[in-house]
C-alpha cells in the first residue's frame, strides 16, 4: 500500500504544471464556495435580524383565521381574556420562550383636518414590545417613542401630510360592532418601513387602542414571540402547535395559529433563493472538480500506457492499478481543498476587517461580517473529494484493463 501511494504522489508530482493547474482550479471552486457561502448567509442573517427584531418577532400567535384575513384586520377574530390566560400558560411552560407581546392591529382613517388617508396601525405596550422586538426604536427617523396619547406615523404619511412632530392628527376607527370613533393623537415620531406586513404600519399605546376601538374587555389581535434562541425556531413552534392545539371552539376547530416570520414574511422566498444560488455555486464546483480531474487523469492513462503496461507485466494487480488513480484524484482533491480552505478564511477575514457594507431597503449601510463554520469546510471538503475520486474511477478502470502486452508495443 506504502509503494501505491509513494507511486501515485510521485506521478502527479511528475507533471508539476498540470497537477498545479488542476490543484488551482479545484481550490478556486471551494474558495468560491465558502466565500459566497458566508458572505450569502451574512446578508441573510442581517435581514432576518432586521425583520425580526424591527417589527415581526420570532413567531406570532393569532386566532384562528385572523392571517388569512390579515389585509382586512378584523377586530372579530380576536382572543379573548380567557383564550389570553390559557396561551400565557403554554408560553411560560416552554424553556425557548424568552419573551412576548400584545397587540391590537386595525385599520382607520388619519385626518390633518386639511385632507386625510387610510392607514393601519399597531397597537402596542411599548415596555413588552421593546423586549420583544429591540430594533423597532432604531426605526424611528425623527422624534421619539410611544407614550399614551401620542402616535407614531409611518414617513410616507407624515410626508404626504406635511406633518411634523407635535402637529395633532385625528385617528378615526371602526370598532367591531360597526360603530365609528375618533380620538386626536400628538405625532410622537415618524417610522421607517422595513418588509414584511407590518412594515408601513403607524404605532400608538395599547390602552389608547381599547379607547379608542371601545374595547371593555381583554381582546388581543396577535401576541409576538421572541425566542432565547433562534434556531430553535421551528422546535419552539412544534411544541406550541402541540399543546395550543388541544384547545378547540365549539365548532371543534383549533383557536389558535401559530405562524413564524418565515410565514409572514416575503424576504423568506428571497432566502429561499440565495440557499438556491449557494447549492447552484456547489453544483459548478462538482462540476469544474470533475471535469478537471478527470481530463488529467485521462491524459495521464494515455502518457503513462508504457509505464502501466510494464508495472503489469510484474505482477501488479489490476486492484492495485486502479488504487493508485484513486490515490492521485485523492491527493488532488485534498492538496486542492486544503489551499481553497485557506485562502477562503483569509478572503473572510479581509472582509470582515474591511468592514465592507452595500444598501438595501432602508438600511443604506448593512454591514458584511461573512463567517463560515466548520460543518460548511467539512462538508464542501468531503463533497470536493469524493468528486475527486469519483472523476478517477473511469480512467482508472480504463488503466487497470489495458492488455501488458498491447500496452508495452504502443509508441
Amino acid at each position: 500500500m506504502n509503494n501505491i501511494i509513494k507511486i501515485a504522489f510521485r506521478n502527479l508530482y511528475r507533471q508539476k504544471r498540470r497537477s498545479f493547474l488542476t490543484i488551482g482550479i479545484v481550490a478556486f471552486g471551494v474558495l468560491a464556495v465558502l466565500l459566497f457561502s458566508a458572505t450569502a448567509g451574512s446578508f441573510k442573517n442581517v435581514i432576518i435580524g432586521e425583520i425580526t427584531d424591527s417589527m415581526l418577532g420570532h413567531l406570532q400567535i393569532h386566532a384562528e383565521g385572523f392571517v388569512g384575513a390579515l389585509d382586512n384586520l378584523p377586530l372579530d377574530r380576536t382572543l379573548d381574556a380567557k383564550q389570553i390566560k390559557q396561551m400565557e400558560n403554554v408560553l411560560d411552560e416552554i424553556p425557548g420562550v424568552e419573551t412576548y407581546s400584545y397587540r391590537i392591529l386595525f385599520g382607520g382613517m388619519l385626518s390633518n383636518y386639511l385632507e386625510s388617508t387610510n392607514a393601519k396601525f399597531s397597537a402596542i405596550i411599548p415596555a413588552n414590545e421593546d423586549k420583544v422586538v429591540p430594533l423597532l426604536k432604531e426605526r424611528l427617523k425623527e422624534g421619539k417613542f410611544l407614550k399614551k396619547g401620542e402616535i407614531l406615523l409611518p414617513e410616507l404619511i407624515t410626508k404626504g401630510f406635511n406633518s411634523e412632530i407635535g402637529d395633532d392628527i385625528v385617528l378615526v376607527a371602526t370598532n367591531a360592532d360597526g360603530s365609528v370613533n375618533g380620538q386626536s393623537f400628538k405625532i410622537a415620531g415618524v417610522m421607517e418601513s422595513v418588509m414584511g406586513p407590518t412594515g408601513k404600519y403607524g404605532y400608538i399605546h395599547f390602552d389608547d387602542a381599547k379607547t379608542l376601538l371601545r374595547m371593555n374587555k381583554a381582546q388581543i389581535s396577535e401576541v409576538a414571540v421572541r425566542l432565547t434562541d433562534f434556531k430553535a425556531l421551528e422546535k419552539v413552534k412544534a411544541e406550541l402547535n402541540e399543546k395550543l392545539g388541544t384547545f378547540k371552539n365549539e365548532k371543534g376547530k383549533d383557536i389558535y395559529e401559530i405562524h413564524t416570520w418565515e410565514d409572514l414574511s416575503p424576504f423568506y422566498n428571497i432566502a429561499k433563493m440565495i440557499d438556491m444560488m449557494a447549492l447552484f455555486i456547489k453544483v459548478i464546483l462538482i462540476g469544474i472538480v470533475l471535469v478537471s480531474i478527470m481530463n488529467v487523469m485521462i491524459m495521464a492513462v494515455y502518457e503513462r500506457t508504457k509505464e502501466i503496461g510494464s508495472i503489469s507485466a510484474m505482477g501488479t494487480l489490476p486492484s492495485k492499478i486502479r488504487l493508485m488513480f484513486v490515490f492521485e484524484g485523492f491527493f488532488l482533491g485534498v492538496l486542492g481543498s486544503v489551499i481553497g480552505i485557506v485562502v477562503s478564511l483569509i478572503a473572510i477575514y479581509i472582509v470582515n476587517i474591511s468592514h465592507l457594507t452595500i444598501a438595501f431597503g432602508r438600511n443604506s449601510n448593512i454591514l458584511l461580517q461573512p463567517e463560515v463554520s466548520l460543518a460548511q469546510i467539512g462538508l464542501t471538503t468531503l463533497i470536493v473529494i469524493a468528486v475527486s475520486i469519483a472523476a478517477v474511477m473511469e480512467p482508472a478502470f480504463k488503466a487497470s484493463k489495458l492488455e501488458p502486452i498491447k500496452a508495452l508495443r504502443q509508441n
